[in-house]
């Protein structure tokens, strides 16, 4: 009987990961209410069990007396030396109890009470290894709907996905695997009650920490998140090596790292930017995919000023509002995007590209008096090649007016000349 109990116990312990401790202890308390049920109390039953063997030995500790009045507590000196002749009136007899005697009801009693104890331990032994996996990802089969809920296997419990918690057009079929991320643990009477989701955000953080070693070594850190289930998520990433690019470990060759998780969450959009501590290029960074002109952050008031090429306007706020929705989660700063043309209008940007006009030097800069000596010979070099330049320029222009009066006098003379022919061939004629 005790190989087999033996045997049985052992296999528990594979099976149902439960200790064999924890199972003799079943045992032992089934007995003492096995003796409760059949003697009507059991406050003097003592069950011993070898752990080793599973050997057992149930017995009842009675007091010797002259007159017996509880024989369940009592026993008589004739009684008590008939095991053994050494024992005294008030000395303590063990008298052992065969549990062949015990009746139906005691016995069937007894089996309760070790079956309720297995289901007890299995139930905590589930209900630890999930709440041990709380807020992580797990892998399950989807079962069934009950409603617009979906029953899903994790292997030796099932978990609930709420419709809030699914996301929206996503539609699944039995048998189908997916990947979700355990939101609570509850203990229940039933067992334990799983609540899963696959909108979380962490949920995207887990599977880039599944997908990419670099962030489940801690090489590259995922510093923030923002989702929107089932449209687009952007996420910032830093690298702790400067030999390692954080976007680039992120999206993989040929994007096989990211696509991966892309396909996980069903055609999902994911942008990867680079983390900053400057507030104002982390903003620039989380607008992407559009272009930034200037960036105005305000780290007390946590809002910035925004202003993008006129025809990056709509790219920048994204449709509905999503892509500045999303940087503004991201960057937990309120961001106010204008055109170039609006923030020109409102006075909110100037066009700094006209505002520097004045000399090129420094006057706070302390020159030596090489540098000195070498600006003083620049100056000399630039003002002798302006003077030359306007000497050459009042040349040219002598010379042109030069040749204009040579002209006007040519033709003057020429004038002079045919005016002596006509009066010669005047005087010819007359």
């Amino acid at each position: 009987m005790s190989n087999e109990l033996l045997e049985a116990l052992n296999i528990l312990e594979q099976e149902k990961n439960i200790s064999k401790e924890t199972l003799l202890e079943a045992i032992e308390n089934s007995l003492v209410t096995a003796c409760k049920n059949h003697f009507g109390k059991s406050d003097n039953v003592k069950v011993e069990i070898d752990p080793e063997t599973c050997a057992f030995s149930c017995y009842q500790e009675k007091t010797v007396v002259d007159a017996v009045e509880d024989p369940v507590e009592e026993i008589s000196l004739a009684d008590a030396h008939k095991v053994n002749g050494n024992y005294q009136l008030g000395d303590i007899v063990r008298v052992e109890v065969k549990s062949k005697e015990f009746g139906r009801i005691a016995t069937q009693n007894a089996k309760n009470v070790i079956l309720q104890k297995i289901r007890e331990e299995e139930r905590k032994v589930i209900f630890d290894e999930y709440n041990s996996k709380e807020k992580d990802v797990v892998t399950g089969v989807v079962q069934r709907y009950i409603g617009k809920n979906v029953s899903i296997n994790l292997g030796k419990a099932d978990a609930l996905l709420t419709e809030s918690e699914q996301i929206k057009g996503e539609v699944f079929k039995p048998t189908e695997r997916i990947k979700v991320y355990i939101l609570e643990v509850k203990s229940t009477s039933k067992g334990p009650k799983i609540l899963v989701s696959r909108t979380h955000p962490e949920l995207v953080k887990r599977l880039f920490e599944s997908e990419v070693t670099e962030v489940k070594e801690g090489i590259v850190e995922i510093k923030a998140i923002s989702r929107e289930a089932g449209s687009r998520t952007k996420i910032a990433v830093w690298s702790n090596d400067p030999n390692v690019d954080p976007v680039g470990a992120c999206v993989g060759m040929n994007g096989a790292r990211v696509n991966a998780i892309v396909n996980e969450l069903r055609g999902e959009k994911i942008d990867i930017i680079t983390w900053d501590e400057n507030p104002a290029i982390l903003i620039q960074n989380a607008l992407s995919p559009a272009k930034v002109i200037s960036v105005i952050a305000d780290a007390d008031e946590k809002s910035a000023k925004v202003v993008v090429p006129d025809y990056q306007l709509s790219l920048a706020i994204g449709k509905e509002g999503q892509n500045a929705r999303l940087a503004a989660r991201l960057t937990g700063f309120k961001i106010d995007i204008k055109s170039e043309t609006q923030a020109r209008e409102s006075g909110d940007f100037m066009d700094y590209e006209n505002d520097y006009e004045e000399d090129d030097y420094d006057d706070d800069y302390d020159y030596s008096d090489d540098e000195l000596a070498e600006n003083e010979r620049l100056a000399d070099t630039e003002q002798a090649d302006v003077q030359a330049e306007a000497f050459y320029t009042g040349a040219d222009e002598n010379e042109a007016a030069g040749t204009e009066n040579d002209a006007v006098a040519l033709e003057a003379d020429a004038s002079d000349i045919d005016e002596t022919d006509d009066v010669a061939d005047s005087g010819d004629e007359q």
